[in-house]
């Protein structure tokens, strides 16, 4: 069956999705699950994670591109004034009653949009495209966290950038879902309850596959958010502080906009169960629709993992200069559609992701030196050292 939401050539089509590969480490071609282990039906991979191959094939045919990674100036400036309307918003806010329709509608259109901008305002400023200077960068991410209401920032970046060194590998990539998950959750309501819940899971799963060290600036993460937890309430009330809260859920649950936790990484194409061995199953999706000027251009996450030092604004660049090596990739037309289809579709839901046992590496804390960046030097670059 066709899939209306997943836009790919011709070609790409035939080489897409579900299929039985009797030998799957024979062809490096990730084994998709057949039902017949109820307990392990992801896909599991044979061949290192796409993005390093394709970043170095780039790099070679267009040398040029090395000189779109760095900061984004325009980055800070977004996210002060994102910060600003959400403290405005809870203030007006302050005698409104939690349940009235004003204040819930705000929460979902205003709130939690804006708290989705915030979220990937961290997750560019995880990457330091916002200064030159790693230390700025964790501190500025303490101030992008602060209208979310619960501290993240700081644990987000070494769970994120393990994400891209190690993605898909089992007990590294904290994005993938749990086998528990996936299992209990592999029907409509369960898909339903994991969509409106999503923002619970992505923010408690992490802690169960590997604990992060308390640090220095966990600690200033933790101190920061309670410290304006305390101020909101104290200066505007406890509705203001809600008012911040239910955003942050709505901004993960069924919001237009939180369509790309699903969409980034789960494989929605299909493949017949008689198709030979052609090609890998894509395990990244990227979304070139409107939506992505509210979300630092999240949907070119293709581009964002081939060349993680790219910052938002020059995606759509790297995209066309690169054009010949994303113009075939399967991507999404709709994040509202990809929500949808997850819940509904009997053939796509959390067992749909691609797993691989070994690569990748942990990492450990934000000293790392940067995913395409060597921060020691300063200096940034488009590969992964």
């Amino acid at each position: 069956m066709a899939m209306s939401n997943v836009s790919t050539t011709t070609e790409a089509k035939s080489v897409a999705a579900l299929q039985r590969i009797p030998k799957a480490e024979d062809t490096g071609v990730a084994k998709p699950h057949t039902g017949d282990s109820a307990s392990d039906q992801f896909f599991w991979s044979y061949t290192e994670e796409p993005h390093r191959t394709r970043r170095q094939a780039i790099i070679k045919a267009h040398p040029e591109v090395t000189k779109l990674c760095g900061p984004e100036p325009l980055t800070k400036f977004i996210v002060l004034g994102v910060v600003a309307l959400q403290i405005s918003c809870a203030y007006l806010l302050r005698n409104t009653d939690v349940i009235s329709w004003q204040f819930l509608l705000t929460a979902y259109i205003i709130g939690a949009t804006a708290n989705q901008n915030l979220f990937l305002a961290i997750h560019e400023i995880s990457h330091n495209l916002a200064f030159k200077s790693p230390l700025a960068n964790r501190l500025f991410a303490i101030i992008a966290n602060l209208p979310i209401a619960i501290p993240y920032s700081a644990s987000f970046r070494p769970y994120h950038l393990t994400h891209h060194k190690s993605l898909g590998v089992d007990g590294l990539d904290t994005d993938l879902p749990t086998a528990l998950e996936a299992f209990f959750l592999d029907s409509v309501l369960g898909k339903a309850f994991f969509a409106t819940f999503q923002i619970i899971f992505y923010a408690l799963r992490p802690m169960m596959i590997y604990r992060l060290p308390m640090t220095k600036i966990h600690l200033l993460n933790v101190v920061a958010q309670v410290a304006f937890d305390y101020l909101i309430k104290k200066c505007f009330s406890g509705h203001a502080l809600a008012y911040l809260v239910i955003s942050s859920f709505f901004a993960g649950s069924l919001h237009p906009c939180a369509g790309h936790f699903i969409a980034e990484h789960y494989v929605f194409e299909k493949r017949p169960v008689d198709a030979k061995p052609i090609a890998p199953l894509p395990e990244t999706y990227s979304y070139y629709g409107p939506l992505n000027a509210l979300t630092y251009n999240v949907g070119f996450h293709n581009e964002h993992h081939d060349f993680p030092a790219v910052p938002w604004t020059r995606l759509p660049a790297l995209h066309s200069l690169a054009k010949e090596f994303y113009v075939d990739l399967a991507h999404h037309k709709s994040w509202v559609m990809v929500i949808w289809q997850f819940v509904w579709d009997k053939d796509v839901g959390l067992w749909c992701r691609v797993k691989r046992k070994e690569g990748g590496r942990r990492v450990g804390g934000w000293q790392e030196e940067e995913l395409g960046a060597n921060e020691r030097a300063g200096k940034y670059m488009a590969g992964v050292k």
